[in-house]
């Protein structure tokens, strides 16, 4: 009698791993919820800005000459850019601090794509930078008589400066979170240069008032762009006098702010570590 074979198991296929995308925003829904268990942190960046709108707008409410426009409108775009760019200084700080208490260590050593972690990181960013905005926005409107854009063209324009804005800064954050020695003097390594760019780039001195050099130096950084662009949306014809060029050069905004988008992204895959000095 011939003998019947059993018939073979099935063999199982292999699972599939998830997409990269898929992988970083369920990294980037665990970046928002540790960010906002940070209650210190939170107030932190939320409410530092509003201060500074609240008394620089509230000690310089002249109306500029021959513009109708008020220097606390000035300060309400110029805050905007700076929230824009808040990812430069946290990120920097915390990826360094990632780094020093071996969390990018550990990260490396799973099967998580390296790419998956800046998603989250990047996805993070805008949604802070978004709400940071959105609440100057609204003091803007109801305490310094901040007039919302009307016209869809200014609106396509605020989105295209903040995604540019953002994304770029995130990936200057990145590459800048490498200078510290250590997570503990990366604070202090970061935020200086951050707050000098602050400063000349339009953000609490109009650039009119600047020293040549400085607004020729804070041209080569995107801080400078960013707040131009966002003047445009929400100052309008009158405020572009106040620039120095008599104009908004949106072109140029778009071209520099798309330049430090590449050259952050060569910065970072040239100069980001997963490990500190100490590891080797």
């Amino acid at each position: 009698m011939t003998e019947i074979a059993a018939p073979r198991a099935a063999t199982a296929a292999p699972a599939r791993m998830p997409s990269t995308l898929r992988v970083g925003l369920s990294r980037a829904a665990l970046e928002t919820r540790m960010f906002f268990r940070e209650k210190d942190a939170v107030l932190f960046t939320f409410s530092f800005p509003i201060i500074l709108l609240m008394i620089f707008g509230s000690i310089f409410s002249d109306q500029m000459e021959g513009t109708g426009l008020s220097v606390s409108q000035l300060y309400v775009a110029g805050l905007i850019g700076s929230a824009t760019m808040t990812g430069f200084q946290n990120l920097g700080i915390g990826i360094a601090m990632d780094r020093e208490d071996g969390t990018l260590k550990r990260l490396a050593g799973t099967p998580m794509p390296p790419a998956a972690y800046f998603i989250g990181k990047a996805l993070n960013t805008l949604l802070v930078s978004f709400l940071q905005v959105a609440i100057l926005l609204a003091i803007g409107v109801a305490m310094f008589d901040l007039e919302l854009p009307s016209a869809a063209s200014s609106w396509l324009t605020f989105a295209w400066v903040f995604v540019l804005g953002v994304l770029g800064s995130s990936l200057l954050g990145v590459a800048v979170s490498s200078l510290p020695r250590s997570g503990k003097s990366a604070a202090a390594v970061i935020t200086m240069p951050f707050v000098v760019l602050q400063f000349i780039s339009g953000v609490f001195i109009p650039l009119s008032q600047l020293p040549d050099t400085l607004a020729r130096i804070a041209s080569f950084f995107p801080l400078k762009w960013m707040c131009q662009g966002f003047r445009s949306v929400f100052l309008g014809d009158a405020g572009a006098t106040l620039e120095l060029a008599k104009s908004y050069e949106l072109g140029r905004v778009a071209l520099v702010l798309g330049a430090w988008l590449v050259g952050g992204l060569v910065l970072c895959l040239t100069t980001f570590r997963w490990k500190g000095r100490r590891d080797g």
